[in-house]
């Protein structure tokens, strides 16, 4: 056998090498295929930027559209190019592909009953991206918990918490999903202010502080219009609540309403508005009215009432003793007689 094989080879190596070229050929042409393609999405990406733009869409929102759907689009087309060249390389090999492919049509049809939450996840998150609900980089709730989402797939998509943690959700399982910077955002102010201030003057220096900022070169391209006060809201239980809110581009409400609420400190302290805090008084009632202490003799003096009252107080206890131990040994015979 070893002689045959041997003397076999001559006639086997031309066609064995003649299908390893063709393998390695079909490899390097999907490695190549792939790589077009990701420049070639690449490439429509800025162009489909550029056509959105002249809507008069915000660069944000255009740069995110883009940026999720060039994403699934080239993840799905690289993925099929691979599976190809395999099949194509399974059949280079001498393999027959008839059986794989009627058996992967049997494993198909077995996932898509077995496999319903799977099924679910995929056509879930085309919808998503079609009815274009969230897109990479937007700030979004899912189930209650807040993130950066920082990718989208058919089946999954990834959020980031401000700590760091990564949190993925089945597109199956998403309830609620709230998308806090689609096209633009609020960042909402609930400003509260001592009773004895007067509303109409809080509102005008808080426009004056909004003007200024949006004046500012650092802050003007964030802020879309200027800040709407929406009046007094509630009274609470120690201060009036003025609310209001700033219109800014996606993901920038934050930025703008930390400075503000900085200024608005400073403002306050300025032109001496009273920002109240929560704090309790004690009522002492008619017969015993609150008193001031001024100096150390009135220290002195209250020290040695309170010495004054103790001392009878203990008086008072000694003597209920006293009587108690006293009423003992009556109540000890009238017990005896009693037996008698």
């Amino acid at each position: 056998m070893l002689f045959v094989s041997l003397a076999s080879l001559p006639k086997i190596a031309p066609v064995l090498i003649d299908h390893s070229i063709r393998i390695v050929a079909i490899l390097v042409a999907a490695y190549i295929a792939a790589k077009i393609i990701n420049k070639s999405i690449h490439s429509i990406r800025i162009q489909i930027i550029e056509r959105m733009k002249k809507y008069g869409r915000a660069d944000i929102e255009v740069e995110k559209r883009a940026a999720t759907l060039s994403g699934i689009l080239r993840k799905t087309v690289v993925i099929s190019i691979w599976l190809l060249a395999i099949v194509m390389a399974l059949k280079e090999s001498g393999f027959d592909i008839g059986p794989l492919l009627a058996g992967a049509g049997v494993l198909g049809l077995a996932i898509g009953f077995g496999a319903q939450h799977l099924v679910r996840d995929l056509f879930a998150g085309l919808f998503i991206l079609l009815e274009n609900q969230v897109r990479v980089n937007d700030v979004a709730i899912i189930n209650g918990t807040g993130g950066l989402v920082e990718q989208i797939n058919l089946r999954t998509i990834v959020l980031r918490g401000q700590d760091g943690t990564v949190h993925i959700f089945p597109n199956g399982a998403i309830n609620t999903l709230s998308n806090m910077t689609h096209e633009y955002s609020y960042y909402l102010f609930n400003i509260g202010v001592a009773y004895k201030e007067d509303t109409d003057h809080v509102v005008e220096v808080l426009k004056q502080v909004a003007d200024e900022l949006m004046q500012e070169e650092k802050y003007k391209p964030l802020i879309l219009a200027p800040l709407e006060v929406l009046g007094v809201d509630q009274f609470g239980d120690s201060a009036v609540v003025i609310k209001a809110r700033f219109k800014t581009v996606p993901i920038q409400q934050w930025t703008v309403g930390r400075e503000m609420n900085r200024r608005i400190k400073k403002k306050f302290d300025e032109v001496g508005i009273e920002i109240p805090f929560p704090h309790r008084s004690i009522y002492w009632g008619e017969a015993s009215k609150p008193f001031a202490i001024h100096s150390d003799q009135d220290r002195e003096d209250l020290k040695a009432v309170i010495r004054e009252v103790l001392a009878e107080h203990a008086a008072q206890s000694s003597s209920k003793d006293d009587d108690a131990s006293a009423d003992s040994p009556k109540k000890e015979k009238e017990k005896d007689k009693d037996k008698d």
